[in-house]
């Protein structure tokens, strides 16, 4: 008997099941693949019916979908996204909102939605999202699952709709860390042992922006943390420059956004809803000069991060600035919610830095994650930590 889908996380026209190998790694589990990555002889949709209606079946699928099938997972359907995987709310307006069995009358976030909602519900063992902006940290961190993004560059995205290339990445979710690193084992690849890191910095600015209630809620896992290692240090990561950052991000990854799909956008006229609409319509008119400015500024915010954790330093901070925000929250109140996370996402995806959302946190009785940032390549050694925190 097939999946039956109990919390809205796949789409209608991805609901194929698949198993290329009855032996490998990863026998005996199941999958969702985001609706952003093509799989032969099934239609790709990106959230948008206007997607859908105008682009053709693949007749090839990403590689990254033939890695999970060659290693023996089995595919159970493509899941549900954010209209261009540009949100972080995982409410799309012509597909309903997947349901957070984490956190019951609150969104999952996205725009991994449908990969995160499965997962929770227990509908997959693991499920594959992307993450430009966080759309695998923040979903995990509201729906109480582990998410890796990697990183950038180390998994291939070929075969995947892209949002903002320089950003991008393809991440995963699992509801314990044995699975997430026997996914990563694949993913990955096959790599020697990466040192223990021995120092760890706390990005006490970010955990004051995101709250008190935040940072208390995640104090317990954060005391923890500090004891796996021979330095701690309390740093101020951004101070006054976190809106600089945030807004940097916002014209970097909306300039790729409109070079990637502007054509289409222009062509089409595709129906967007709330949000995404704003976003390609800001893309559309974005000055030069200030994106050129945004860039020169993530240059030097990516080489100071690469310098301060090289391969022996990890940074701590929040997933997200609070809980999952109610459904039907007001577009304003998302808004200014989504402000502030990304503040805390964009660092990582500034530098193509490989972070990690751990479900060790409580708050008004909804999971919160605390978020692991190491160098770059250094992916196993947050998934290790992942698995002695849960130890």
């Amino acid at each position: 008997m097939g999946m039956i889908d109990t919390v809205g996380a796949f789409c209608p026209h991805g609901l194929v099941e698949r198993q290329d190998r009855e032996t490998g790694p990863l026998v005996g589990l199941s999958f969702g693949l985001k609706d952003l990555f093509d799989l032969a002889g099934t239609p790709t949709g990106a959230g948008n019916p206007d997607w859908l209606a105008t682009h053709p079946v693949p007749d090839m699928s990403a590689p990254l979908a033939e890695t999970l099938l060659a290693a023996g997972a089995r595919l159970v359907g493509k899941t549900q996204t954010d209209e261009m995987a540009w949100s972080l709310n995982g409410e799309n307006a012509h597909y309903g909102t997947p349901r957070n069995v984490a956190a019951p009358g609150r969104i999952p976030g996205g725009s991994s939605s449908g990969s995160a909602a499965a997962t929770a519900a227990g509908l997959v063992d693991f499920a594959i999202g992307t993450d430009t902006g966080g759309s695998v940290r923040l979903p995990a961190s509201y729906c109480g699952l582990y998410g890796l993004r990697p990183s950038h560059g180390r998994i291939p995205l070929l075969g995947a709709v892209p949002l903002a290339p320089s950003y991008d990445t393809a991440g995963w979710f699992a509801r314990d860390p044995e699975m997430l690193a026997r996914v990563g084992r694949v993913l990955l690849g096959e790599t020697p042992p990466q040192p223990r890191p021995r120092r760890l910095l706390i990005a006490g600015d970010l955990f004051e922006r995101a709250g008190r209630a935040v940072t208390e809620a995640l104090h317990g896992a954060l005391e923890g943390l500090r004891a796996r290692f021979a330095t701690v240090e309390t740093i101020t990561l951004v101070g006054e420059a976190a809106e600089d950052w945030r807004n940097a991000f916002r014209l970097i990854q909306s300039s790729e956004a409109w070079a990637a799909h502007g054509a289409w956008v222009t062509r089409v006229q595709p129906r967007f809803g709330p949000g995404v609409r704003e976003r390609f319509e800001a893309a559309r008119q974005l000055d030069a000069d200030a994106v050129a400015a945004a860039v020169s500024l993530r240059r030097i915010v990516a080489a100071d991060l690469r310098a301060r954790l090289g391969a022996d330093t990890i940074l701590a901070l929040p997933s997200a600035p609070g809980i999952a925000p109610r459904l039907a929250t007001p577009e304003a109140d998302l808004d200014e919610f989504r402000a502030r996370a990304l503040e805390l996402l964009c660092p990582a995806g500034h530098a193509g830095l490989p972070q990690i959302s751990l479900p060790l946190g409580q708050l008004d009785g909804c999971p919160l994650g605390l978020s692991l940032i190491a160098g770059p390549g250094r992916d196993e050694t947050l998934l290790d930590l992942a698995r002695e925190t849960a130890g």
